[in-house]
């Protein structure tokens, strides 16, 4: 099972929960499994498509699964995932 980290915003559908673990081979496995589990997450993380939002950052142990093979990214036991929205704004 990964590990899956969530931020701030999201947590208020996981009863506070910041860390919480998912079932799946592949990233696409555990955030269905995480939307499975935490009902109304899958509206937070992806397009009415069922891709992960734009603006969604998802990372397995550091490094951002766009890097790597997008939701096909494997998975092993004890991986870590963290779903961090991308941050916009600032003065000029």
């Amino acid at each position: 099972m990964a590990q899956i980290y969530l931020p701030t915003p999201l947590r208020r559908l996981t009863s506070g929960q910041a860390k919480v673990v998912a079932d799946g081979r592949t990233v696409e496995e555990a955030l269905v499994a995480l939307e499975r589990q935490f009902p109304g997450l899958r509206e937070q993380l992806r397009e009415p498509t069922g891709e992960v939002r734009r603006f969604i950052n998802v990372f397995v142990n550091g490094t951002e699964i766009r890097m790597l093979q997008g939701p096909a990214t494997p998975l092993r036991d004890g991986d870590e995932v963290s779903i961090i929205p991308a941050m916009a704004g600032g003065t000029d």
